[in-house]
């Protein structure tokens, strides 16, 4: 089960990255400091399995269980919203309702277990990183 809940993440973002289109992002003109594409989805397979780990290191209360899950379907919907719907403005808010849920996890996760929490702070730097090249893509596109 442990193997599982560490993978979860990894699994579900993968699929959802076979599921849409990121090849737009090549169409796009890019802000300084964009990374190619290929970075994305070696970045993502840590940040997934960091997040797995973490989650594993916890206690699984109700309220962890809630905002973990809750943090991963708003992650998973945000590249629905940008890549496939084309909405890069309401990706923008989407993608800051998520840093501020990681920032409740992350909150959450600490409380129970610090490692867990540290962990986080990846996932949490490289959302920061998206919304500057979310908001700069809808800016000069």
């Amino acid at each position: 089960m442990k193997i599982i809940s560490i993978f979860f993440p990894l699994i579900l973002g993968t699929i959802i990255g076979l599921l849409i289109n990121t090849s737009v992002y090549s169409d796009y003109i890019k802000p300084p400091l964009a990374p190619p594409s290929i970075l994305f989805p070696i970045v993502w397979s840590i940040l997934y399995l960091l997040m797995g780990i973490s989650y594993n290191l916890t206690s699984k209360s109700k309220d962890i269980k809630l905002i973990y899950y809750l943090q991963l379907v708003f992650n998973y919907l945000w590249s629905i919203i940008f890549f496939t719907l084309d909405l890069k403005l309401f990706s923008i808010i989407w993608l800051t309702i998520l840093i501020i849920l990681v920032t409740i996890m992350i909150s959450k996760f600490y409380k129970d277990n610090k490692l867990a929490a540290y962990l986080q702070i990846p996932y949490l730097i490289w959302l920061f990183f998206a919304l500057y090249l979310n908001t700069s893509i809808y800016l000069i596109n």
